[in-house]
């Protein structure tokens, strides 16, 4: 017996119930939650899973793996594993169109269905011949793991299915409660719960109650600045991920010169206040330049940037125009 399934009454094996080997190779705990009683089926990362590989014109293997098949609130969900490789065989192909055939792991338990079985196997649903051919839906306690087109006519006889092309993967994964969601075939779906992460394709991204947002949080900002008396603002750029911001300002000066001294002294000269939400908790310094010379300034909690001093004995004339830049925790 390959197919194994935990939490199934008098199973339709030899032996029939939970053995303890059983309860030992299944995956068990509290798997990603979609609801008060239910969970996420899918696939239990690691290695490769449930590997398809060619064995012949019309046949494949399906490799070892665990996953969790989903029922209703009802039922709730079957831990289920494959502990050795298991081999199938595509029917041959419809004289006239292709047909998409789906590979499913699936669980039959006559206590919520028709079946009359208690039994967790691997199988080929097949789908209807058809010009645009459309694969079977996993419904009920299925999980599907792939699709595979087969050709009008395909047979072992004239050279079967196109394993390199017609295998399409539907492994979806799921982790156990707290886990991060390991990405997988489909990653369009709603969080559980506020603070739940997933890896989306690489990138990490965090529940907030109503969308998935990339963590560390990212947020951008590009209007709120105001330019001080004697200067005009030309642009305000804002980026923050989680709490370290990235902020950038242009202005043009439009009052008189600014005149620095050997030492690089001038009178604190205000240049632009920064949005709240961008300000420092405490005082920083940006660097400040317009092409000519350089300067320091001073980022206050009030939000307002301060020009302190300039390139020795340079000159802001008007219609230059400084770029600000400061990198802190906000």
């Amino acid at each position: 017996m390959t197919v194994r399934s935990g939490w199934l009454l008098n199973r339709d094996t030899p032996g029939g119930g939970q053995t303890r080997e059983d309860t030992r190779l299944v995956p068990v705990g509290t798997y990603f939650p979609t609801g008060e009683l239910t969970a996420r089926g899918g696939v239990i990362p690691g290695g490769d899973p449930f590997k398809l590989t060619s064995s012949g014109a019309m046949s494949f293997t399906i490799g070892v793996g665990r996953a969790v098949l989903s029922g209703t609130t009802a039922q709730g969900a079957y831990p289920v594993a494959i502990t050795a490789p298991e081999t199938l065989t595509v029917a041959p192909g419809n004289a006239q169109f292709p047909r998409k055939d789906a590979v499913m792991l699936s669980v039959y338990d006559g206590m919520y269905d028709t079946s009359g079985s208690q039994l967790a196997v691997l199988e080929i649903v097949q789908g209807e011949a058809a010009a645009t051919p459309v694969a079977p839906v996993a419904n009920g306690s299925r999980e599907k793991l792939y699709e595979i087109t087969v050709p009008a006519g395909a047979s072992t006889g004239n050279g079967g299915v196109p394993w390199s092309t017609a295998v399409a993967d539907r492994r979806r994964t799921t982790m156990t409660l707290g886990g991060i969601h390991a990405g997988g075939w489909s990653t369009n779906f709603t969080g559980s719960y506020a603070g739940q992460y997933r890896d989306n394709r690489g990138v990490l991204e965090r529940w907030s109650g109503t969308v998935w947002e990339e963590y560390p949080l990212l947020t951008t900002s590009s209007s709120g600045a105001t330019a001080a008396s004697g200067f005009s603002l030309n642009s305000w750029r804002g980026r923050a991920r989680t709490s370290v911001a990235t902020v950038n300002v242009s202005v043009t000066r439009t009052g008189a010169k600014i005149d620095a001294d050997s030492s690089g002294n001038i009178g604190d000269t205000d240049l632009v206040t920064i949005p709240p939400n961008w300000r420092p908790p405490f005082a920083v310094s940006a660097v400040v330049g317009d092409g000519f010379g350089d300067g320091e300034a001073n980022i206050g909690v009030d939000g307002v940037v301060t020009l302190r001093s300039w390139s020795a004995g340079g000159v802001v004339t008007s219609g230059r125009n400084l770029r600000v830049t400061a990198t802190y925790v906000l």
